[in-house]
């Protein structure tokens, strides 16, 4: 029988494990091919392949001008899929996004009929620039593209492309003009992922790169029906209960009314994480083995993911705020206190390692 702490042995069959094998290989061929466009941002790139191989979507924070919309062209550029950018402004309605229907006439019958002309979300890859400065209204459209992959105009409803991802972006400067995104909304995003400014190596390959005639050339990896059949293959990652557990533990920490916060974080948090959070820190971490060339998801793997996942779903309270605590600092104690447990594999690495 199975420890309570261990992973179960698993029993893949070679049909799954070639597929294993062929999704870390061409991520990794993708990698390389982002490498020669993108400087740095490794663990970005791995993030947000997470968010796809998971049929979800993500946010992109961080500073003008750290290649954000750069990094999502390029990426759509390597799978083979479609890719739409819309610029978010104040004044952006949903029919610019959704598209409208106009009035035609019918040359055959000289009858005047209207025609459906579709908007940039029929795509495969949507980057909503500066998704938070558009207004709610036009907030609603997209969250119902977000959640139910298809649109409803007019009476009528249109799927959207498969697959589709909403990467959208947010600087965390320049508030002025903006919408807060509604909890609602937030809350279908897998990942919040945190864009920092690149290391003085980084920055002078990055100079180096755009002052020259320096040009990388992309060849696509990927094709919209391959990619669809590596998130199946995502789905049927085994799980133990140990890691079902300690996801579930984790999410559940971060509500005030669980009464598991720990003494110094009490009145730091005004909401915690719903049970999405627990969904989607799962499916990440099945989604992160995989990439890791790894038939079965670890409760390493979820605190690997915790970050991205949680830092958008907790609301911290005026307290944390004043004294400086960020979501992420609330996320850190948490994983450190429930200390990931280790499977059996990763505790006779660590053995191997320390002889």
């Amino acid at each position: 029988m199975t420890a309570a702490n261990e992973t179960p042995d698993v029993s893949a069959s070679p049909e799954e494990i070639q597929a294993v094998d062929q999704l870390n290989a061409q991520y990794q061929h993708i990698c390389g091919q982002m490498g020669g466009v993108i400087v740095g941002l490794e663990d970005v790139v791995e993030q947000t392949m997470i968010a796809i191989l998971c049929r979800s979507h993500c946010i992109l924070q961080g500073m003008p001008g750290l290649a954000k919309t750069m990094l999502v062209s390029t990426l759509s550029s390597l799978l083979h899929l479609s890719f739409r950018r819309i610029q978010f402004t104040p004044d952006l309605m949903p029919a610019d996004i959704t598209g409208t229907d106009v009035l035609e006439e019918d040359h055959t019958t000289g009858k005047r009929v209207f025609r459906f002309i579709k908007g940039p979300l029929f795509g495969n890859i949507i980057l909503a620039d500066e998704i938070n400065r558009t207004p709610p209204k036009t907030q609603s459209a997209l969250l119902e593209a977000m959640q139910e992959r298809q649109l409803t105009i007019g009476g009528d409803t249109y799927p959207l492309p498969d697959p589709f991802f909403v990467l959208a972006t947010q600087n965390p400067i320049e508030q002025e003009g903006t919408y807060t995104l509604p909890e609602a909304q937030l809350d279908r995003f897998i990942f919040k992922i945190q864009l920092g400014y690149p290391s003085f190596e980084n920055e002078i390959e990055i100079c180096k790169r755009a002052t020259t005639e320096y040009a990388a050339a992309t060849q696509p990896v990927l094709t919209a029906e391959q990619l669809i059949q590596m998130q199946n293959v995502v789905r049927k990652v085994p799980v133990a209960d140990h890691v079902y557990k300690f996801a579930v533990t984790l999410a559940r920490m971060t509500r005030p009314e669980e009464g598991k916060l720990p003494g110094d974080l009490q009145d730091m948090v005004q909401w915690g994480a719903g049970p999405r959070a627990s969904i989607f820190l799962l499916m990440a971490a099945k989604a992160r083995a995989i990439l890791h060339k790894r038939y079965h998801a670890t409760a390493s793997d979820v605190a690997h993911v915790a970050l991205p996942v949680l830092r958008h779903r907790i609301i911290p309270t005026f307290n944390a705020e004043a004294a400086g605590v960020s979501t992420d600092d609330i996320i850190r104690k948490l994983i450190a206190q429930l200390k990931p447990p280790q499977s059996r594999q990763e505790r006779q690495g660590t053995a191997v390692a320390g002889r």
